[in-house]
């Protein structure tokens, strides 16, 4: 059901939810704290003010802390979901009920619905959007190139996303300026390897109760999230294979301790498959046909398109829901495949995403970013920027003070030694 509110606008589950969302945000708050103190520099200096910002991200306790903080910042923030099933709809709640923020979002929305919600985001006519995969963004150049001189700038925080604005600057139609959020240090190194390695894990746990330990699973993809998923994979006593395009990072795997091979010779291996690649079909119709019977697929990339599930569906003779978020795939074989989440981001589908205190630096990052896009209108250039790195550097500053953590700093004797080439041995 959706709710309505002739106070604020918005789509949400039930606001009857309010109560708990609100309990879960203010507990996420806890681990939070370098988003806190942007947010109460935000309240005195008012970056935002007067400023009109499209926010599209996973709806959860963590996001809410960005909404709150950018509101905070004076902004005119609405707030959509950038999966279909990402959405905590007691946090979406909370948000319109406790904090006057407008949200659209509704845990398990069809795609008409969350493409309507796309709009909604574009008709509030943004000067910043906030992106998670680019899906506002490429709605506004496709559909609403009229608007582009509304906007600033955007940010944008996901690999795929990244890949997605790459691919519409070397087309010439990214004409202003976009912050690679996803590419900062104290975004990829943290929120990449250790968020998904966890949340990945913690996903599948929840859908299915296996047992990790003593099962070969295969993590497709290397990059940072297929790192942390590998790594955590493998210590809670799994037998782990990559599969890798990038030789480089094959190289990785294997002197990670990890055993290398193409999916077509790890598909009958496999108790476990997990796609992390951020492209399309890397599981496929020839690699069911050689899984084990109940083997288990599923995804931690953005998009729901790493699985050809279509292909799966052909060879099948009956789909069921045997647990929540979870489908046993009957096929004509006689055997069967799992899959959870229905291939989209399983630890958000299945679990509540990424522990607050890694989403602490990804919505740090976010909100400086949009504060670096107005402090800068009108001198960026069309294109990507790199988060200064005086600003990534402020948040592993602000996040090691609020962990009671200090590092050195250089001597004045080091500081000429780094500055000099004349010295030597």
């Amino acid at each position: 059901m959706t709710a309505t509110s002739p106070r604020l606008k918005h789509e949400v589950k039930d606001l009857a939810l309010a109560s708990l969302g609100r309990q879960r945000i203010e507990w996420a708050g806890r681990e939070m704290p370098v988003l806190k103190q942007i947010r109460d520099r935000f309240e005195k200096e008012k970056p935002f003010a007067g400023i009109r910002i499209s926010a599209c991200c996973h709806v959860t306790t963590e996001t809410a802390h960005l909404a709150i903080a950018l509101k905070a910042g004076g902004a005119d923030a609405i707030l959509i979901a950038s999966n279909p099933l990402s959405t905590q709809d007691d946090v979406a709640a909370s948000l319109v009920e406790d904090y006057g923020i407008p949200v659209f979002a509704i845990k398990g929305e069809d795609e008409a619905t969350y493409s309507r919600h796309v709009q909604i985001a574009l008709d509030h006519r943004p000067n910043i959007i906030i992106d998670d995969g680019c899906d506002v963004v490429a709605t506004l150049i496709q559909q609403r190139p009229h608007q582009i001189a509304d906007l600033i700038g955007t940010t944008e925080e996901t690999t795929t996303g990244i890949v997605r604005l790459q691919a519409m600057l070397k087309d010439g139609v990214l004409t202003f300026p976009a912050m690679n959020v996803n590419d900062a240090d104290t975004k990829h190194f943290f929120d990449n390897r250790y968020g998904t390695g966890q949340s990945t894990l913690d996903g599948i746990i929840r859908a299915t109760n296996v047992l990790l330990a003593g099962k070969t699973v295969v993590v497709a993809g290397y990059g940072w999230c297929g790192k942390g998923t590998a790594q955590r994979a493998s210590g809670m006593g799994a037998n782990v294979i990559v599969t890798e395009i990038d030789p480089v990072k094959a190289i990785e795997a294997v002197m990670d301790g990890f055993r290398v091979m193409p999916m077509a010779q790890a598909a009958p291996l496999g108790d476990l498959f997990i796609t992390v690649t951020g492209n399309k079909h890397v599981i496929r119709g020839e690699h069911f046909d050689a899984m084990k019977d109940g083997a288990i697929v599923c995804n931690s990339g953005h998009f729901d398109i790493e699985i050809d599930l279509k292909s799966l569906a052909s060879k099948a003779t009956e789909v069921k829901d045997v647990r929540p978020f979870t489908q046993e795939y009957k096929l004509k074989s006689g055997k069967s495949v799992v899959v959870l989440g229905e291939g989209r981001l399983v630890n958000l589908a299945a679990a509540e995403g990424h522990p607050s205190a890694v989403m602490d630096m990804s919505f740090a990052n976010q909100a400086m970013g949009a504060e670096y896009l107005v402090k800068n209108k009108g001198k960026l250039q069309p294109g990507i920027h790199s988060i200064p790195a005086d600003v990534d550097k402020e948040i592993a500053r602000l996040k090691l003070q609020a962990m009671g953590i200090t590092v050195d700093t250089l001597t004045p004797d080091q500081i000429e030694y780094t500055n000099s080439w004349t010295s030597g041995t």
